[in-house]
């Protein structure tokens, strides 16, 4: 079990992650590249990847086992600003910190089972293992995620709309109970199934949230307690063929399915930039379509700062669900329930 333990300071410093983090999702990956699991999902990714692949992964393997820890200087959170500014704080990693945690791999292991040769090295801090870990890692984002970034970005995008609107309506408590429901929300301590049993005491630090596309089924957290805390959790993958997608499909025909797209993508709030990579079309074509909607009374525009964040009208909302009136919903302490 995993227990994160919130005061009043933490609750007040909860913030969202602003986009994907580029090292969470290539190591994330790394697990899923090697999971028979989640196929509907992961599939088809899992084979693309594969045939992308060509440069050398053993070490990425040495380091991430299929289960179980894996250091913590893999994920610094530079990686929040992109693949090179995280790999130039992984360059940076103290030789110290890199003994220690590789270190830690060794105590994971078998007794049976030797640390692999080429993480001696690495333990060693030596500058040139430390460099071919970095091109490994470049590499692998570059054959196994960055294909798929603006897919991950436009779903991290939507949950964040998601998560935004349960902090307005609520607060910081409402925005911990919208999780998945993999994590519960249970005042003040937010749990989750782990493999291992983990105490996380925020002590005033506060938490952020990192949504990932490839994480699976349990969240993650640092092992040392000591580094920023973060929460990383998984995206809802959802493959019901939704009632939903008979309205869109019906909504394509009348309005165009380009305008019945840019309608969808605008569902959870968005700015005009987001709203571009989420429906592909350039720009100024995102700004075009909204113009378009909002004089039809479906969209709203407000100006934030030098962005516009647009959002449906009730009616827009009502177009997308078909006409239906949406049940009332509420968000119990352990998630969200449907009255």
């Amino acid at each position: 079990m995993l227990r994160i333990h919130f005061n009043a300071d933490d609750l007040a410093r909860v913030r969202m992650a602003a986009r994907p983090d580029a090292l969470w999702e290539s190591i994330l990956s790394f697990h899923r590249l090697r999971d028979r699991r989640g196929g509907m999902t992961f599939g088809e990714w899992r084979s693309e990847a594969r045939q992308r692949l060509k440069s050398e992964t053993r070490l990425l393997s040495a380091l991430v086992p299929q289960r179980g820890y894996f250091p913590d200087f893999l994920t610094p959170p530079q990686g929040s600003e992109g693949l090179e500014p995280g790999l130039e704080a992984l360059r940076d990693t103290p030789p110290a910190r890199l003994h220690t945690e590789v270190a830690l791999l060794s105590a994971h292991r078998s007794p049976l089972r030797a640390l692999p040769g080429r993480l001696v090295s690495l333990a060693e801090g030596k500058a040139e293992s430390v460099a071919r870990l970095v091109g490994v890692l470049r590499a692998y984002y570059q054959a196994a995620v960055e294909p798929y970034w603006t897919h991950i970005l436009g779903r991290v995008e939507a949950d964040r709309a998601a998560r935004g609107r349960a902090l307005l309506d609520g607060g910081a408590g409402e925005l911990l109970a919208s999780l998945p429901p993999v994590l519960r929300w249970r005042a003040p301590v937010l749990e989750a199934d782990y493999p291992v049993d983990r105490e996380l005491h925020l002590n005033g630090r506060g938490l952020l949230l990192q949504p990932s596309f490839f994480c699976r089924g349990t969240p993650v957290v640092y092992r040392d307690t000591s580094l920023p805390p973060v929460l990383v959790y998984p995206l809802s993958h959802s493959h019901e063929p939704a009632a939903g997608e008979v309205v869109a499909a019906s909504l394509g025909r009348l309005v165009g399915h380009t305008r019945s797209a840019v309608l969808q993508a605008i569902r959870n709030g968005c700015t005009t930039s987001e709203l571009a990579r989420r429906a592909g079309v350039s720009l100024a074509s995102a700004s075009q379509h909204a113009a378009v909607l909002r004089e039809a009374g479906l969209v709203v525009t407000l100006r934030h700062g030098n962005a516009v964040l647009h959002s449906l009208t009730p009616l827009g909302a009502a177009l997308l669900r078909g006409g239906a009136t949406p049940e009332p919903e509420r968000y119990a302490r352990n998630g969200p329930v449907t009255s």
